[in-house]
């Protein structure tokens, strides 16, 4: 069946090639003490994201601390409205184009569990008794299914990562997304529920995540857009003040219906594209100016949940104590000096004595808490 194997030396050869030397079965077994093969190098994080999300998350802190304090001032109403346009869909973005790989795998959802529903779960309920504690005001429910203040992010990245799978089997995803969130500005009947018109209405930023590849990054990042994005910062700044006494800044949140703005139902695709448009816009200034270059603050970019979860106490406990009533912070430089308290403050509370402090509740391990994924384990040894 085998053809016989020839005893010449050409059967393996030229003749004046030497065969190679007989080797003992022991000379193919590595010494105990041998220096295994170099195990892969880590995978590094690419700096420019994590510069887009520090950056992001101090315009977050900056968007809440002003918030008490626009309604005297046209210019930081202005600043605000221009803030609220795209601070958000820039962090959401990224949030997609890091969802990319989810699937329902086990270790991918024991992620979503201890990085999402865990510390939702642990801050909805510690915002509701802070309220209780500090403030003299009705007390705020606790409710796991109406997010408040700023747990509505949690809830909505849980909700989108679980439908990542299903977004990735449609045809014209981004489409999709758009309808819906066109739909869901007008209809106020979705109600409070995991907060489903933020979740519905931020819906096209997190597909469009999902949809992009790192070289759509790089096409606005390049110094003709840098240029462009001056003159349109400055525009949007201009239209923002002109809109502010005249526009409801709700429509901004997404967090209602037209309807419920007081608008005619019609409005709210209207504004759901102008809106669309505007936010991409300015996002695409705000990524053409992120460092892609390793900075002071880069290693604090992959801490910002830490940042996003805690300021929010400060905020709201200085709005409980009275701390805004101060004349002097409604003046240009009191508002000055808050925009740079809100900034020191969150970029302190993502630095690692903050996150060593707060991992157990963020960033909890639990691995008492799942079973053992047998398929996990055999890819562990395979890699040990």
């Amino acid at each position: 069946m085998f053809p016989a194997a020839s005893s010449s030396p050409t059967a393996t050869g030229p003749a004046d090639t030497p065969l190679p030397p007989v080797r003992s079965p022991t000379d193919t077994v590595p010494h105990p003490r041998a220096p295994g093969p170099a195990a892969p190098p880590a995978k590094q994080r690419d700096a420019f994201f994590d510069n887009a999300k520090y950056l992001a998350i101090v315009l977050v802190a900056l968007g809440h601390a002003w918030e008490p304090l626009k309604e005297g001032s046209r210019v930081l109403q202005a600043a605000y409205l221009c803030i609220y346009a795209f601070h958000m869909p820039a962090f959401i973005i990224i949030s997609g184009y890091f969802s990319r790989s989810f699937d329902l795998r086990p270790d991918r959802l024991k992620r979503l569990v201890t990085g999402v529903v865990v510390p939702y779960i642990v801050f909805e309920t510690a915002y509701a008794l802070f309220q209780r504690i500090v403030d003299r005001g009705p007390a705020v429910p606790i409710s796991l299914l109406d997010p408040w203040y700023l747990m509505w992010f949690l809830a909505a990245l849980f909700v989108w990562r679980m439908i990542t799978p299903l977004v990735k089997l449609v045809r014209y995803p981004l489409a999709l997304a758009v309808a819906l969130s066109m739909l869901a500005s007008v209809s106020p009947e979705i109600g409070d529920d995991l907060d489903l018109q933020r979740v519905f209405q931020f819906l096209p930023f997190f597909v469009l995540g999902l949809s992009l590849k790192q070289e759509h990054f790089a096409l606005v990042r390049r110094r003709s857009v840098r240029i462009l994005s001056v003159p349109v910062f400055a525009a949007a700044f201009a239209v923002a003040w002109w809109a502010s006494p005249r526009m409801n800044s709700g429509w901004f949140c997404r967090c209602d219906s037209a309807q419920e703005l007081g608008a005619p139902w019609w409005t709210g695709p209207v504004m759901t594209l102008a809106l669309l448009g505007c936010s991409l816009a300015l996002t695409a200034c705000f990524y053409a100016w992120v460092p892609g270059r390793t900075t002071w603050f880069t290693a604090l970019g992959a801490s910002t949940l830490y940042g996003y979860l805690l300021h929010g106490f400060l905020v709201k406990g200085a709005g409980y104590q009275g701390w805004y009533d101060a004349a002097w912070l409604h003046r240009p430089w009191g508002e000055a000096v808050v925009a740079l308290l809100a900034a020191a403050v969150v970029t302190l509370l993502c630095t690692p004595p903050v996150r060593r402090v707060f991992r157990c509740v963020v960033e909890p391990r639990m691995d008492w808490a799942f079973r053992k994924d047998a398929v996990a384990a055999a890819r562990e040894r395979a890699r040990a």
